[in-house]
């Protein structure tokens, strides 16, 4: 996956494709999912309810749960592609850079582009998108920046403090709570305060 794939592009279908009257199998459950992910996107959106999302893609509440059994499973969706580009965004750094403050940092400053490329996305990210609905989801969000957070621990073990393991425990919390804090404002400045803001300069002041 690339950095600069966004939930639109990982939704949407072949635009050059031949107009059809009738959907492929698994076009219509790409279509709800983008759909969802767009009405996501309007800053000061309301809870999205099955009906409206039904008539923004033009369709019946009853053809959404031929594709999902419930509204649930639609932020599933969504939620599957967060962790999957987290995670790939992660091993990209791991990957190229060696542990170490800079590799920490680095995987802060991606997670916080791609929610940058991905206003909806950062919705899901932070629980806001999640209200009322399943508390699964939520369980499911807390343990993906539970993977973030262990992540940076490791990163920051690689250092020369006395005492590695207490340090980068309370390093590591401190700069998820930064991309919480992050995420938080710029779903509700109606995404206008950008995650990406002064980032780098707040990085070398926590790192």
């Amino acid at each position: 996956m690339s950095d600069s794939e966004t939930a639109s592009e990982r939704f949407t279908d072949d635009e050059t494709a031949p107009a059809r009257k009738r959907p492929r199998p698994g076009e219509r459950r790409l279509q709800i999912l983008q759909t969802l992910a767009a009405m996501l996107e309007q800053p000061g959106a309301e809870r999205v309810t099955t009906a409206s999302l039904a008539a923004k893609i033009g369709v019946s509440e009853a053809a959404l749960y031929r594709h999902f059994a419930s509204k649930a499973q639609m932020f599933e969706g969504l939620i599957d592609f967060v962790d999957q580009s987290v995670i790939g965004l992660i091993r990209q750094v791991t990957d190229r850079e060696p542990a170490g403050p800079v590799q920490a940092g680095r995987i802060v400053a991606l997670l916080l582009q791609f929610a940058e490329k991905n206003p909806g996305m950062s919705r899901v990210m932070i629980g806001d998108a999640l209200v009322l609905e399943h508390e699964r989801l939520q369980e499911r969000i807390n343990l993906l920046f539970d993977k973030v957070e262990a992540q940076l621990r490791q990163s920051l073990k690689a250092n020369d403090s006395v005492t590695p393991t207490a340090d980068a425990q309370v390093a590591a919390s401190l700069l998820v709570a930064f991309m919480q804090g992050r995420l938080q404002r710029f779903a509700r400045s109606g995404f206008k305060r950008l995650p990406s803001e002064h980032l780098q300069a707040a990085l070398a002041r926590m790192l």
